[in-house]
């Protein structure tokens, strides 16, 4: 099957040859990237069909990032073939685009577990192989860890290689471009790959193209370059006069002007699904010294019509059929999720006031923004992977008498800590943190659960911080965040709360209250968040007391005391880590407040989680009903215990 044959038949059949078997001939033969190398450079476009088909039916049967592997198929097999991998490092960006990695080496079998609990990580994992150079899963960070190799193989006298392979939606974010600028400064022996599936930054890829990076990466026009240097260098009129009319020249059929101002030698855009301009391309750069930087543009979701139609809905994905080429329809009647409840409390928000503005690091489909940006695109800023830039920009709107929302994951809230704490929290302005994806998240790993927000949120003086218990808290703690003037953080798990129904214009709630759930004795459980509703499954038929505190900062102070003095024991449930989160809060209340009462907290452990199901971590954790009914029993008196279960 060739790739052409494939671009012919996008949706793969049971008769295409090689689509539906368990391993195509070829890629059976690939056990690593040095097998990969023995084969001729003319079977490699059937190794990327085989490799796109297999991609295809795996992730179709299995669920996982879809669209950007498939763009990045024919540069992933291109690396691999031309580079001594892993003696050369390959230090991807992000990793929705890496299981073409994978699979080349030697994590084919395993595929299929990508995403599971025990299985594959969803991104490149120093631990899993040693292919995997560096550890990924923010964006924006292959320049800067590249960089960092370069350097240390300089220092050892090492003749290795290193290519940085950075998307262009990366490439949004600042801390590539102090890399980039870092890296030209230093004349580093770095090639960076730009993957630009977007075309945000080149125009089309043509025939003229293609062949002016081969002649401009070749040695022929290299030494022609480097001699007139050493000449024209002693005539500085002169030079000066070849170097603006090289760029000149370069900048009429090239978008590169920018990256050799860094000190980047820039070829492309080329084909980044034409196997042979790459071979000769990455051939031609791969041993020349100093920065490099080598502009392929490929497209999402190659290879399969429906994914290269619309690569957002296809970015990641459940289980699907790819002959029919549709993905699974959502279920009539389901709960809607918390980034539903607030794409709908910010549009009828939107709709009162109209000083409230909404800004996303690119997360407008993740964090519920489809709806805002259509109604108002006014008042809608997608800023790109650019946190810092989000958080000072709505501390900047802020100052001017707006009401700035930031939707932002919690695990992405980190990236701008800084800005955080000296641009919004010490002006102490309202600014209002819609906080996605608290506590685990599920399949994409350590890198993206929001473990810790709890507890780097709650040591910032002015902040004040909540979690709802269900869908129609949620939505009052929002406009109890519109109603503060102060920076306000509201924090809520990925997916679908207890299906409680809400109402967008809830009344605002009294700051720093907790609510009495379930009124009991002995043990006073008081959860946070969506902890509230297992808490209260696990303890309310061993007669504890349950309490949603609502609140992490103001703590009802008031009624912790109070359970303090009434009850033998108290209970902390939070989906943040232990350390420094919400459970600390009570104890440093008791101790303020001389109260010795013993606390027991449960929460996420000091370790890092890895990737499964939110469902399947939380029960990891202890943290679903079963596992808190069981934490409470050990705690509770053997005689208790046994006629609570009787």
């Amino acid at each position: 099957m060739t790739e052409a044959s494939q671009a012919d038949n996008p949706l793969l059949s049971p008769t295409t040859p090689g689509a539906m078997s368990p391993l195509p001939s070829l890629l059976a033969q690939i056990d690593s990237p040095e097998a990969l190398r023995l084969l001729p450079e003319s079977s490699l476009a059937a190794v990327a069909a085989e490799l796109r088909a297999y991609l295809i039916q795996t992730i179709g049967e299995a669920g996982g990032h879809f669209a950007a592997n498939l763009g990045t198929v024919e540069l992933t097999i291109a690396l691999h073939y031309l580079f001594d991998t892993p003696r050369d490092r390959l230090v991807w960006d992000v990793g929705h685009q890496t299981y073409p990695h994978k699979i080349l080496t030697g994590r084919r079998a395993a595929l299929p577990t990508i995403r599971k609990l025990h299985g594959l990580a969803p991104f490149p994992q120093r631990a899993e192989s040693p292919f995997d150079s560096f550890g990924v899963g923010h964006s924006s960070t292959s320049i800067s860890a590249g960089l960092g190799m370069a350097l240390a193989a300089r220092a050892r006298g090492e003749r290795r290689r290193v290519a940085a392979i950075i998307g262009d939606g990366a490439m949004t974010a600042g801390m590539a471009y102090e890399a980039l600028n870092h890296a030209g400064h230093l004349r580093a022996d770095l090639l960076v790959i730009l993957n630009d599936n977007e075309m945000s930054i080149s125009p089309n890829v043509g025939g003229l193209s293609n062949y002016l990076a081969r002649i401009l990466s070749g040695h022929f026009y290299t030494s022609i370059r480097e001699e007139g240097k050493k000449v024209l260098r002693h005539v500085p009129p002169v030079w000066e006069f070849a170097r603006r009319a090289e760029e000149h020249v370069k900048g009429m059929v090239a978008p590169g002007t920018l990256f050799e101002e860094m000190g980047f030698n820039y070829i492309g855009p080329i084909d980044g699904h034409d196997l042979p301009v790459l071979i000769d391309t990455l051939r031609n750069l791969r041993d020349r010294p100093g920065p490099q930087f080598l502009h392929v543009v490929t497209r999402k979701g190659k290879g399969y019509a429906p994914a290269e139609n619309d690569p957002v809905a296809w970015h990641g994905v459940t289980r699907f059929d790819p002959h029919t080429g549709t993905l699974p329809a959502s279920t009539p009647g389901a709960k809607p999720t918390y980034s539903q409840v607030f794409g709908a409390w910010i549009c009828a928000a939107a709709a009162r006031d109209p000083q409230i503005v909404a800004i996303t690091p690119a997360m407008r489909e993740g964090s519920g923004l489809v709806e805002f940006e259509k109604r108002f695109p006014e008042r809608y800023y997608d800023v790109g992977i650019c946190e810092q830039h989000a958080v000072t920009l709505a501390a900047g709107l802020a100052c001017e008498e707006m009401r700035p929302v930031v939707a932002i994951y919690s695990t992405f809230l980190q990236r701008a800590y800084d800005q955080l704490i000296h641009d919004v929290a010490l002006q102490n302005l309202p600014v209002v943190f819609a906080i996605d994806r608290a506590g685990p998240v599920g399949q994409d790993g350590a890198t993206h659960h929001g473990a810790f927000d709890l507890s780097f949120l709650r040591c910032i003086p002015n902040m004040v911080i909540m979690a709802p218990a269900e869908e129609a808290e949620c939505c009052a703690m929002l406009n109890t965040a519109l109603a503060l003037k102060a920076p306000v953080a509201v924090r809520y798990p990925r997916g679908a709360g207890a299906g409680i129904p809400f109402q967008v214009d809830a009344p605002a709630l009294p700051l720093g209250r907790a609510e009495i759930r379930h009124p009991g004795r002995g043990l006073a459980v008081l959860a946070f968040g969506a902890m509230v509703m297992p808490a209260l499954e696990a303890a309310q038929p061993m007669g504890a007391t349950v309490v949603n505190m609502r609140f992490i900062k103001p703590l009802d102070e008031a009624l912790v005391i109070e359970l303090a003095r009434t009850h033998t024991q108290l209970v902390t449930v939070e989906d943040n880590t232990v350390a420094g989160g919400a459970g600390s809060a009570v104890s440093e209340c008791l101790a303020r407040h001389g109260l010795s009462v013993p606390v027991t907290h449960l929460g996420l452990p000091d370790h890092f989680l890895e990737h499964g199901t939110r469902e399947e971590l939380l029960s990891a954790c202890g943290l679903d009903a079963i596992g808190i009914a069981a934490a409470l029993r050990r705690l509770l008196p053997p005689s208790t215990a046994i006629s609570r279960r009787s």
